[in-house]
């Protein structure tokens, strides 16, 4: 991942380049913090990179021209020493409540990870790895609990079948009316 500008109309924007294997065309997207990403082949060359940039200049500039890159620097920096600064309570907590849950579950599992996401609130890996978003802190106890015992069920269904779902329901009966307050 590396980091670029774009000169559009005497104004110049950041934008993060993604590189990625597997990839058979470019993808332009403003991620949730506003910022401007552009994905493309590993193999592509910076010439064609900023050819295909050039040909949407108006497509970005309609998106770009009234963002403040400067409060989302402010914005990023703030949330960055929130992370920091509650990451071992959240940590301490999760584990908690994932050994409560487990009790009845009795899951093995590798790690268990807390990360500043912008975009999930948990994950289980192929691996047995549990990671969870640092900000399950600000949520309701209920909510929190359903997020870990969610990704503890994945620990056994890799997917959201009807198996996974039965998992979920021991302990969470009322899991969709949960999951529809977290969305909202």
């Amino acid at each position: 991942m590396n980091k670029y500008t774009i000169k559009i109309k005497d104004k110049f924007f950041p934008y993060i380049l993604k590189k990625r294997k597997g990839m058979r065309c470019m993808q332009i997207s403003i991620n949730s913090m506003g910022k401007l990403v552009v994905s493309a082949p590993k193999w592509y060359p910076i010439y064609l990179i900023n050819k295909f940039l050039e040909e949407k200049v108006d497509w970005l500039w309609e998106k770009l021209k009234n963002v403040d890159f400067s409060l989302i620097e402010i914005k990023e920096k703030e949330n960055q020493e929130n992370y920091k600064k509650n990451k071992e309570f959240a940590r301490s907590l999760i584990r908690e409540r994932i050994e409560f849950f487990n009790q009845h579950y009795k899951f093995s599992y590798q790690r268990i990870s807390i990360k500043n996401q912008k975009t999930c609130w948990g994950s289980c890996s192929q691996r047995g790895n549990l990671n969870f978003n640092y900000c399950l802190i600000n949520l309701s106890e209920k909510e929190r609990d359903y997020i870990i015992v969610h990704e503890l069920c994945h620990l056994r269904e890799l997917n959201h079948g009807k198996e996974f779902w039965k998992l979920v329901s021991e302990t969470f009966p009322d899991y969709k009316e949960i999951r529809k307050k977290i969305k909202t």
